[in-house]
């Protein structure tokens, strides 16, 4: 198979991002790396790092070729004010919104095979007066999907979500049989496709504790989720477990029996998947027309310019990125 196209966007210019990339360049991939980026600030990146960099500008109409040490292929993005390591700045914020839509429109245009997307820091961008929820909710947008679901994913779990960023307030009136419907569908959808599960096996968890314990601690189990699962077992070629208690389904036991957990709400199974593997996981959007994943923290303003950055998590999402891209073209 030849080498596939990955674009990295490096993500807030002041934050950790940079600092990632050029670390990652240094190291051998046997897919063709581009970054979208300012290329002044990826060479001073590199020479406060004291680590070696050449760029070259994409062309599109080239071959894709493996990744070379210490080389990058660049879609250049200028900055519009100078980045400081560790301090924000509003002008550079529509600096970052850009690499994101180009990063939209070559991913769109097939011109590459995923997207891979360093940190972002949502507050300077909206204090910018550009409205961003998150790199999810941008790529759902301007792909023109109705829905998109997030999963993070580690080494030996991993977690979708039914509801994402929401007031725990608002979570159960947001449990309908639609969203369920629509979670578990394309949840499926790109098991199947991405991850190549034929059968896919999703262990679905209750929202109230115990699982509602028959209605005793809450009614959404058996009103809408248990309805829910029932109807979608007839016309779904999934095995759906549950639902079942969330303080229980992170047992080892039964995790190896599944593909994926469901949890309700962010909170219900994020906080065990980032027990688990911090600083070795990924985030991934489902039911977009391409492959999107991203490194699972944040900004690290706090490190930035200082060479403490851990590439861990980039490197994992990398090669989990390479897997969804084969099991993708193998089917």
């Amino acid at each position: 198979m030849k080498p596939a196209r990955i674009l990295i966007t490096a993500g807030e210019p002041a934050g950790i991002g940079p600092e990632i990339v050029i670390k990652l360049a240094q190291l051998e991939h046997s897919d063709q790396l581009l970054v979208c980026a300012s290329p002044t600030l990826l060479k001073e990146t590199a020479q406060q790092l004291q680590l070696p960099l050449t760029l070259s500008e994409f062309d599109p109409a080239q071959a894709p070729s493996a990744h070379q040490k210490a080389h990058l292929w660049v879609v250049p993005v200028e900055l519009q004010a100078p980045a400081v390591a560790g301090s924000l700045n509003q002008a550079n914020s529509a600096y970052v919104i850009k690499t994101l839509k180009i990063a939209h429109q070559l991913a769109s245009e097939n011109r590459v095979d995923a997207i891979l997307t360093g940190p972002v820091h949502k507050g300077i961008i909206n204090q910018a007066g550009l409205s961003f929820t998150g790199h999810t909710e941008f790529f759902a947008e301007k792909s023109q999907v109705s829905k998109v679901v997030m999963m993070l994913a580690t080494e030996g779990l991993r977690v979708a979500l039914a509801t994402t960023h929401l007031p725990l307030k608002a979570v159960p009136d947001a449990i309908t049989p639609q969203l369920l419907n629509q979670v578990i569908r394309i949840l499926i959808q790109d098991l199947q496709s991405k991850f190549a599960l034929e059968r896919p096996k999703i262990l679905v968890c209750g929202l109230n504790p115990h699982a509602g314990e028959d209605g005793h601690l809450g009614s959404e189990e058996i009103e809408t989720i248990i309805p829910t699962l029932e109807r979608l077992r007839a016309e779904v070629n999934a095995e759906l477990i549950g639902p079942v208690p969330a303080d229980t389904a992170f047992q080892p036991k039964f995790l190896q029996q599944v593909d994926t957990v469901l949890a309700m709400y962010h909170d219900q199974g994020l906080p065990t998947l980032k027990y688990k593997g911090f600083g070795k996981a990924i985030n991934l959007t489902l039911g977009l027309p391409y492959i999107r994943t991203s490194v699972d923290h944040g900004t690290g303003l706090d490190i930035a310019g200082k060479n403490l950055a851990d590439i861990g998590s980039m490197q994992y999402a990398l090669q989990f990125t390479q897997q969804l891209i084969r099991n993708s073209k193998s089917n």
